[in-house]
């Protein structure tokens, strides 16, 4: 470790100024949904960073931002260089010791568990080179991250989870890092039944449907030629404006009840079209009031 990045951070911070959460584990157990979470939540995400630089990046994000970055999430794996793993524990401890809030995540993973989503994705492991098989590139990658899940503030098993539970997980667990109440707002087919998590409920089932449209059909509510379709029906901006006076009108009673974490679901009868248009548009209306809004789309990821 360079002896200059053990100056970058003094004095010591104020304690309460920077949150730094580190995303490690398993290569397929799910660190990059992990990640998008917390970027949902605000925090400036750096993927693959060398551990050396960690420091470096915490002085930059503090000086070259000012107040817009005080939370920062960094992920780790065995894409880095061996030596990371081994110099890891004494970086965090530096920051720590200057201020820094510290986190540090290991997500992990049955090994069968892994194999099979390999298999689905046809994703190739970084460490089965040729002559390695998939089941002893997960041996080798779990000796090398050995040291970090021994240090590691939490352990996520993602082996059960599916990628709107593992969110719903980091999200929930590091709200406490955002000011205020942190909003999921889920998208759902209701032919595939309601979200089993959801406070909320909103039925869009009444409004124009784009799928009926042929050239609109194999699109989202996310692409533009949908959302210029539906930001023409009178309906639908009645709804929606409904919806998002609603909003803001009770959440905040949620918010001074000591409410941190709350997921509103809008669904359609495909889940693709008008849900998909109304979870981006009345999330993109919280965010000028809350800090953590996060989306997802149920019928799409």
């Amino acid at each position: 470790m360079n002896e200059n990045s053990t100056a970058l951070l003094n004095p010591p911070l104020d304690p309460q100024e920077i949150h730094l959460i580190v995303l490690t584990g398993l290569s397929g157990g799910g660190k990059t949904v992990a990640l998008r979470a917390l970027e949902d939540l605000e925090f400036y995400c750096v993927d693959n960073l060398p551990s050396a630089l960690l420091p470096q990046l915490v002085d930059a994000v503090i000086h070259g931002n000012g107040d817009t970055h005080r939370r920062i999430a960094v992920g780790v794996d065995v894409r880095n260089r061996g030596a990371d793993f081994t110099h890891m524990p004494a970086v965090l401890s530096q920051l720590a010791a200057a201020g820094v809030q510290l986190h540090l995540i290991f997500l992990d993973c049955r090994d069968e568990v892994l194999i099979k989503r390999y298999s689905e994705t046809r994703r190739r492991h970084p460490l089965a080179t040729r002559g390695v098989s998939l089941a002893d590139a997960i041996v080798e990658e779990r000796r090398l991250l050995r040291p970090l899940m021994a240090i590691a503030d939490k352990v996520i098993d993602s082996s059960e989870l599916n990628v709107h539970q593992l969110r719903r997980l980091v999200a929930s667990g590091y709200a406490q890092a955002t000011a205020g109440l942190t909003l999921m707002f889920q998208s759902f087919a209701f032919r595939r039944g309601l979200p089993l998590d959801a406070d909320f409920v909103f039925d869009a089932r009444c409004l124009p449907n784009p799928h009926w449209q042929a050239h609109l059909r194999p699109l989202s509510g996310k692409d533009a030629p949908v959302r210029e379709f539906l930001d023409t029906q009178p309906l639908v901006a009645e709804y929606f404006a409904d919806t998002a006076r609603w909003l803001d009108t009770w959440l905040p009673r949620f918010e001074q009840d000591d409410r941190s974490y709350m997921t509103i679901a809008v669904g359609c009868t495909g889940g693709r079209h008008r849900s998909v248009y109304l979870v981006e548009k009345l999330a993109a209306h919280c965010r000028s009031r809350h800090e953590g809004v996060l989306t997802f789309h149920r019928e799409l990821e």
